[in-house]
C-alpha cells in the first residue's frame, strides 16, 4: 500500500536527518561516561515522576518542578549530557512538527490544537 511504503520513506529521511545524526553523534559522546550516564538516568527518573504524578492529577510538592529544574541545570553543565539534551530537544521538536503536518493533513483535531502533552500540543 502506497501509505505505508510513503511511512517507511519518511522513516529513512528522519534516520538521515541533521537532527538524528546529531542526537546520534551526542549519545555516542556518553557511551563511556557513567557518571554521566547515572545523572541522566536520575535526571529522567525525576522528570518521568513529576510528570506522572501531574497527569495523574496528584498534588505535586510545591518545591519538586524547582528541584527538577535544578537538577537539569546541573547536569547540563557537563559538556557531553548538555549536547544530547539540545540534540534531543531539536529531534523531538521536529518529530513533533511532522506528527501536527500529519494530523492536520487529515483534519485529525478538526482544526484545534492537538491535546496538552500529545506531540505538537501545547
Amino acid at each position: 500500500m502506497l501509505v505505508y511504503d510513503r511511512a517507511h520513506e519518511l522513516a529513512r529521511a528522519l534516520k538521515q536527518s541533521e537532527e538524528y545524526q546529531s542526537y546520534l553523534r551526542a549519545q555516542e559522546r556518553i557511551q563511556g561516561d557513567e557518571s554521566a550516564k547515572k545523572m541522566l538516568s536520575d535526571l529522567r527518573a525525576r522528570q518521568w515522576q513529576l510528570q506522572a504524578a501531574q497527569l495523574a492529577g496528584q498534588e505535586v510538592p510545591q518545591d519538586q518542578p524547582r528541584q527538577v529544574e535544578k537538577l537539569y541545570e546541573v547536569v547540563s553543565y557537563h559538556p557531553g549530557l548538555r549536547d544530547l539534551l539540545q540534540a534531543e530537544y531539536r529531534l523531538g521538536k521536529m518529530l513533533a512538527d511532522v506528527q501536527k503536518i500529519i494530523a492536520e493533513s487529515v483534519d485529525l483535531w478538526d482544526g484545534e490544537e492537538p491535546p496538552k502533552g500529545f506531540p505538537g500540543g501545547s
